[in-house]
């Protein structure tokens, strides 16, 4: 009876949500320090806002300072949907995606993270989708925001991170006003800086 009366009062809280998911808390055991998750599982034992941090720094090709700020982070996704085939090798296990746009809201970038079964290097294909962008992750469009529109048809350009930790980083960067990829058109060169930044940072996350 009391322990239903404590129950009420002090209600225990829910685990914490990654990609649709619950995950469950490490144990703790007082004055036992614990030790960090191995590399290979970041991907499911860190909470979403250490994988996908709230704002990430960044500098323009001018040297001025640049923050990217979370618009939203999609559900937990076979690879095949969050990814051209080009983007990635064989052995993707699964992929985390997240859009993040400039402070100013002109650059949209999604940033994909392909979790594969051994070291991943680089692209596992010819690198170019049928448009010649990049191939890339799919961008992932989030309403009420400057990536509400952004979708296949608005990406401009991309970059694909890998390393010899078993994940693949790639974005997908265009413009928060939605406009269309036309062929011929050129990303400038705050937008191709964006997609590398932001590749680069997110590997670092999750390899450093």
């Amino acid at each position: 009876m009391l322990i239903s009366l404590v129950s009420l009062l002090w209600p225990v809280a829910p685990p914490p949500v990654f990609a649709g998911r619950p995950v469950a808390p490490p144990p703790v055991f007082a004055g036992w320090p614990v030790p960090p998750p191995p590399v290979s599982e970041r991907w499911h034992t860190w909470p979403v806002t250490r994988v996908f941090p709230a704002a990430v720094p960044g500098i323009s090709p001018s040297g001025a300072r640049v923050t990217y700020v979370l618009a939203g982070v999609a559900p937990e996704a076979p690879c095949r949907v969050a990814f051209q085939p080009a983007a990635v090798r064989p052995g993707c296990r699964t992929a985390l995606r997240a859009t993040y746009a400039d402070s100013t809201q002109t650059y949209v970038v999604t940033v994909g993270i392909a979790v594969l079964d051994g070291p991943g290097i680089g692209p596992g294909g010819p690198g170019r989708s049928v448009t010649m962008r990049p191939a890339t992750v799919r961008p992932a469009a989030f309403p009420g925001g400057p990536a509400a529109r952004f979708g296949d048809r608005q990406y401009f350009t991309g970059v694909v991170v890998g390393s010899r930790e078993p994940y693949v980083v790639a974005t997908a960067a265009g413009y928060g006003d939605g406009r269309a990829y036309q062929p011929g058109d050129r990303a400038g060169p705050r937008l191709r800086d964006a997609a590398r930044q932001l590749a680069t940072a997110l590997n670092r996350v999750m390899t450093g």
